[in-house]
């Protein structure tokens, strides 16, 4: 949507102090304001390429993501970045880590609200504490391929069972210790509507406030995998990444009334607090609650009110 006046002005804000980047003033939130500024859209790489490496391009310049590695991550069909990138007409050997990140003096991101915390407190704005500790999981599920129509149920090893038995365990786990977990990927072989299947490899997601509750999560599932003779596979982790303490009091007492908040969602910021840049967020709220879907939506009052904050922001940080 096209921005109004009061938009423009509190962009305009933001953009007049030299020396100061605005990195990807959010789209997400339904602001588009025709200024110049930098776009810095990176790639959820965790979701395109394999194995997960989730914000390939925060992870790169920090120096947390080898840029070998980097380049040699493949997508579901086979292809490199490296490959994915000469195709777009870029260069994979430009890939490295980035000097400058390490003069930023402060990093504050605007993004809107992946859940309903400030719906719930009645808020447009917060400021964000912490990214909760978070972690995947590959579970493999042995099973022996059959014909569908002449194999008795007692005499199948059917994969799928205990699949089935891990999701049912995550949701119930989840709900016992305080956390969120999902397997929202899984793949079949030999995936035939007659066949019975002979593997099964679903992907665990778990997150939550504590480490603790996320590790009994993942330690019920666990044990429910192996009663089905799976094994399961840590392929990432990530502990709780606090922002920076001073710069978070800074912003409350700043915007005055408005909620501090966790997040259970990755952001950039996350990659940057984790490399020592003083990193702080914004979040605008989000009625639906929803994130990653057409549904995901903020008002235009509240977007007005997240861009004045940054505007706020900046103009007091570089002062």
């Amino acid at each position: 949507m096209a921005a109004d006046p009061a938009t423009v002005a509190a962009a305009r804000q933001v953009l007049a102090h030299p020396g100061v980047t605005v990195a990807d003033l959010k789209s997400d939130v339904g602001v588009l304001v025709s200024l110049p500024m930098v776009a810095d859209r990176a790639v959820l790489g965790g979701e395109v390429f394999h194995p997960p490496a989730g914000r390939c391009r925060r992870r790169v310049i920090t120096g947390v993501l080898d840029s070998d590695r980097a380049r040699g991550l493949r997508d579901a069909d086979g292809v490199t970045m490296a490959e994915a990138m000469r195709s777009a007409g870029r260069d994979p050997a430009t890939l490295g880590p980035d000097a400058e990140t390490r003069r930023l003096g402060a990093f504050v991101e605007l993004h809107v609200e992946q859940g309903r915390g400030l719906v719930d407190l009645g808020h447009p704005v917060a400021v964000a504490t912490d990214i909760w500790p978070h972690g995947r999981w590959r579970i493999d599920f042995p099973g022996v391929a059959n014909h569908a129509g002449t194999t008795r149920l007692e005499d199948r090893r059917d994969a799928m069972l205990g699949f089935a038995d891990a999701v049912r365990a995550a949701r119930a786990a989840a709900s016992a210790y305080g956390c969120v977990a999902t397997i929202g990927k899984v793949t079949v072989q030999p995936n035939g509507v007659n066949a019975i299947p002979s593997h099964v490899t679903g992907w665990l997601d778990a997150r939550g406030p504590a480490e603790s509750g996320v590790r009994r999560t993942v330690a019920d599932v666990t044990a429910v995998a192996a009663e089905h003779g799976a094994t399961v596979t840590e392929r990432s982790w990530t502990p709780t990444t606090a922002f920076d303490t001073g710069l978070v009091d800074r912003l409350a007492a700043l915007l005055g009334d408005v909620p501090r908040l966790g997040t259970g969602a990755g952001h950039d910021a996350g990659i940057l607090a984790a490399a020592g840049v003083p990193t702080a967020m914004l979040f605008v709220r989000n009625p639906t609650g929803v994130s990653h879907s057409p549904e995901e939506f903020a008002e235009r009052e509240d977007c007005h009110a997240g861009v004045a904050a940054l505007a706020r922001v900046v103009a007091e940080l570089a002062a």
